[in-house]
C-alpha cells in the first residue's frame, strides 16, 4: 500500500491549533517570530530529518505542508535541509481551513485513490522509529482482519519517549501514552476520502477501531517552550540525561546522535 506522512511546518492554518488567535496575521506572526522558527528548526534537523531519512522502508512520501507566506530566509533554509531526502515534498499553500486544506493535500497525493493506503500524521519537533514506515505495514498486515470490515483503521504504536533537547543533549524518559499523534497511523479504504488529519488524534477511537502496538518504543515527543499543547508547554518534570546505553538506542532507534544534539543546540 502508498505510506504519505503529512508534517505542518509552521502552516498558518485557520483552526487546527490549540493555541488561539483572531486573525491570520496575528497567527502568521507568532508562527514566523524568529525566535520560534529558530526552535522549530533546531527540533526539526535534530530529531524529526534524522529518522525519516534513515527508514528501513524507503517506499513512502512525507508531506511537508507549509504557507505560501512562509518568509524566504526560513524557506529556503527548510529546503536546505531537507534536499538530500527524496521521500520529502514541500508543498505551499495559501492559509485556509485546516481540515480542509489538509484533506486536499492527503487526497490529491493518493497515486490511485480507488486503493487503499495508510497515512501518518507528525509534528516537526518529534521523531520515530526508523522503522516505523516497515512497521506500519507489518500492523496493517497483522490487522487484516479488521482492515477488511471498515473504510478507516487506527494503527497506535503507544510505547515511546517524552524528551528534552538542549545544548547538554537530549532528556528522556520511557512512557506509554496512547493517542498522543506522534506513532499513529490510519489505514484508509480504496474510494474512502477520510484521511489521519480528520480527526482529533486523541479522539480518533470514536470514529474507528485502532489497533495499538505497545512492543517496542517507536516515538520521541519533544517537550519545548512552542508546544502547541498547553499541557505539555507547561510540563516541568525532570527528565535525566541518555545514560551511554540509552545514547545507543536513540542512534539505532531513532538515528537521534546525542553530538550531533548537543551541536544543533548550542550554535547561534
Amino acid at each position: 500500500m502508498q505510506v504519505i506522512g503529512l508534517c505542518r511546518f509552521s502552516y498558518p492554518a485557520i483552526g487546527g491549533y490549540q493555541i488561539q488567535h483572531e486573525t491570520i496575521d496575528e497567527r502568521r506572526r507568532y508562527l514566523y517570530s524568529p525566535a520560534r522558527l529558530d526552535e522549530r528548526f533546531r527540533l526539526f534537523e535534530s530529531s524529526t530529518l534524522p529518522c525519516i531519512r534513515e527508514q528501513t522502508d524507503e517506499d513512502f512520501e512525507f508531506l511537508i505542508v507549509i504557507g505560501n507566506c512562509l518568509p524566504k530566509e526560513p524557506y529556503d533554509r527548510l529546503m536546505d535541509l531537507t534536499a538530500g531526502i527524496r521521500q520529502i515534498r514541500i508543498l505551499g499553500r495559501e492559509p485556509g481551513q485546516h481540515r480542509t486544506v489538509m484533506k486536499e493535500v492527503l487526497n490529491s497525493s493518493r497515486k490511485d485513490p480507488d486503493k487503499p493506503c495508510l497515512q501518518f500524521r507528525h509534528d516537526d519537533d518529534d521523531a520515530v522509529s526508523v522503522d516505523f514506515v516497515e512497521r506500519l505495514r507489518i500492523a496493517a498486515h497483522d490487522s487484516r482482519g479488521v482492515i477488511e470490515r471498515n473504510r478507516t483503521v487506527g494503527i497506535d504504536f503507544n510505547n515511546g519517549f517524552i524528551a528534552r533537547f538542549g545544548s547538554d543533549g537530549v532528556r528522556a524518559k520511557p512512557i506509554f501514552n496512547s493517542l498522543l499523534g506522534v506513532g499513529l497511523g490510519m489505514y484508509v479504504a480504496g474510494k474512502c476520502t477520510q484521511t489521519i488529519m480528520s480527526f482529533t488524534h486523541n479522539r480518533i477511537g470514536r470514529f474507528m477501531p485502532v489497533v495499538s502496538f505497545p512492543d517496542a518504543p517507536m516515538w520521541v515527543r519533544a517537550l519545548n517552550s512552542f508546544n502547541d499543547s498547553h499541557q505539555a508547554r507547561n510540563d516541568t518534570r525532570e527528565l535525566p540525561l541518555l545514560s551511554s546505553k540509552a545514547e545507543n538506542e536513540f542512534v539505532a532507534r531513532f538515528a537521534i546522535d546525542q553530538n550531533t544534539v548537543r551541536k544543533i543546540h548550542s550554535t547561534g
